[in-house]
């Protein structure tokens, strides 16, 4: 059973991302550590007590879809209301619509424990929090006065609806289109799929934020537009009126995350006898809807990478506490009688290790990253801009290398399993199949690594990601005087990372200067996962000097894994021609 690492968790975020700092500085008021504990606590508690013990049931019964209505799993309803009745969903909601305008660092934090818990569970209130965020930034004051307050509690729960059976990550290919009916609102016509909790029990209305095209709109992503619309349309004074003509036509059959309903969306086909034409409202300006959508992409790519973290967090304590108990062969550290726990052999220990020490390091770079978000809202002028860039520079890290790392630790717990592992009554397998959807959806990880190279290297000039280099470096640097700490392999492996991590960035930063974007492509995704590793060594190193207790798991990821990003650099420097050359035969006629 998951026991949520609160120890863990606010380790990370004082010491390794940048709370302590902050709220010693009084960055946000009068928040102060007590505080942060005590939420940090509860959520965990929650997490453990209630979310998790629900984990099992959701996935084997999963969401049940007739007569165009969905029913989650016994129980699920039940703890969704007990979860916003303690003030979860509002957490980090602003404070005017009845939020408790904590910092996101908090409310990621939480997340993490929730999605640890039950994926399933977690990815629901992702959406919804992205949605209040979109309405916050961009719609009008109407439609703010009259949704938002009730989606901050999570009374209301809000959909992002983009995917197309023609348009996946290319949202040019979008078909969906809107009417103006002349009275301020739009008719919305269209097929969505993939829609997370697009129809379920938790709430009695649903708001959904839908891409479409207005008649006149001009082609490509430059003529979407985004606009809010309800399940049920909602009056004046806030009652819920008639049924919206949108319903959901199917649930589809996923490898994991079975108790979130993944629905197909039907937008103005005369449900229920209704006069075709779902009626919705314009949030922004019109054939702007991208950018008001990326608002809530943005908010969803660093949850998302938290469900990855979640995922290994929770593949990790079940398999250490597996390994404790299942007792195999012979071991020369057991001394014991009998057969040894299999924890005691060290192929099991590396597997162990590897999975905590991934897991770590992707926790550190989104809690960083959620801290840049913090700081970017709390600063102004030039401060802001250096915050706002570092935040984007670690978006597509957070949400590409912890989805990539959630697949690969609950695969190793898996292995640590042996061929129980394998077996559905064990668990353990539940996890990879959760797991695997992270690194596909809110933007493939190609599609991360891709916006890592070619927008996020160029900020600043192409210098701020040498400024974040540099502090990794001195991060890395003060475990070098440190000899009766650390061992120099270390501090070396650490230095090397960061000379490669430094050496394959200008040779990117060189081919999209001189346009050679296809050879700069070539190296996306494994650059990411080699900025990524760097800068997990250097975060494990800044945690290790806060807390001796933490120097083992340093040092076994700087001389055990590190090394992955030497072969890194020269993959993204020299394998773009043999790429594209092999590329070429895979190409049908």
């Amino acid at each position: 059973m998951y026991r949520a690492p609160v120890e863990d968790i606010a380790f990370t975020l004082k010491h390794v991302a940048g709370m302590k700092s902050a709220l010693d500085a009084g960055t946000f008021g009068d928040l102060g550590e007590d505080l942060v504990d005590a939420v940090l606590g509860e959520a965990g508690r929650f997490a453990t007590e209630e979310v998790a013990p629900l984990y099992t049931i959701g996935d084997r019964q999963g969401a049940v879809l007739k007569g165009g209505a969905v029913t989650t799993p016994p129980g699920w309803k039940e703890l969704y209301r007990r979860w916003i009745d303690g003030g979860w969903n509002a957490l980090s909601g602003p404070e005017e619509y009845g939020g408790q305008a904590l910092p996101t660092m908090l409310g990621v934090a939480a997340l993490e424990m929730w999605n640890s818990a039950a994926m399933a569970f977690g990815i629901g209130p992702t959406l919804t929090m992205g949605a209040v965020e979109a309405l916050d930034k961009h719609a009008s004051e109407d439609l703010k006065a009259k949704y938002l307050e009730k989606l901050v509690s999570g009374e209301w729960m809000g959909t992002m609806n983009l995917t197309e059976p023609q348009a996946g990550s290319d949202l040019a290919a979008l078909r969906a289109r809107a009417e103006p009916a002349g009275d301020g609102s739009y008719r919305i016509f269209g097929q969505k799929i993939f829609i997370t909790y697009g129809e379920h029990d938790f709430t009695d209305n649903i708001i959904h934020l839908v891409l479409a095209r207005l008649p006149d709109a001009p082609a490509g992503t430059r003529g979407i537009s985004l606009f809010l619309v309800p399940k049920f349309l909602v009056g004046d004074d806030g009652a819920l009126g008639a049924r919206n003509d949108v319903f959901c036509s199917g649930l589809e059959h996923k490898l994991g995350i079975h108790a979130s309903p993944t629905c197909t969306m039907i937008y103005g086909d005369g449900f229920g006898g209704a006069k075709p034409g779902a009626v919705g409202w314009l949030i922004g300006e019109e054939n702007k809807g991208l950018a008001c959508m990326f608002t809530m992409m943005n908010n969803a790519r660093l949850c998302v990478g938290m469900q990855g973290v979640a995922v290994a967090e929770a593949a990790t304590q079940k398999a250490i506490a597996y390994a404790n108990e299942r007792r195999q062969g012979k071991a020369a550290s057991y001394t014991g009688t009998g057969m040894a726990p299999i924890v005691h052999h060290p192929d099991v220990q590396r597997n162990l290790l590897t999975m905590k020490a991934l897991t770590q390091t992707a926790r550190a770079i989104s809690y960083s990253c959620a801290h840049a978000i913090d700081m970017a809202r709390v600063s102004a002028g030039d401060e802001a801009a250096y915050w706002r860039d570092r935040a984007n520079l670690l978006t597509p890290l957070a949400k590409a290398f912890s989805t990539d790392i959630g697949v690969e630790v609950a695969s190793l717990g898996l292995q640590v399993h042996g061929g129980m592992g394998f077996i559905e009554e064990t668990g353990a397998a539940a996890f990879y199949r959760d797991a695997r959807i992270a690194p596909i959806y809110e933007g493939t990880n190609g599609i991360q690594a891709i916006d890592l190279v070619m927008r996020k290297l160029p900020l600043g000039g192409g210098d701020h990601v040498h400024g974040y280099i540099a502090e990794l470096a001195d991060m890395a640097a003060a475990v070098r005087p440190k000899p009766c700490m650390f061992e120099v392999r270390t501090a070396a492996a650490l230095d090397a990372a960061l000379g490669d991590l430094s050496e394959a960035t200008r040779f990117l930063q060189k081919l999209t200067a001189d346009g050679r974007s296809e050879e700069a492509l070539a190296g996306a995704t494994p650059y990411l996962r080699l900025i990524s590793l760097a800068a997990g060594g250097a975060y494990l190193a800044r945690g290790a000097l806060a807390d001796h207790n933490r120097i083992a798991l340093c040092r076994f990821f700087a001389e055990n894994l590190l090394g992955e990003v030497s072969a890194l650099r020269a993959r993204v420097i020299d394998g773009a021609e043999s790429l594209a050359a092999a590329g070429k035969t895979l190409v049908s006629a």
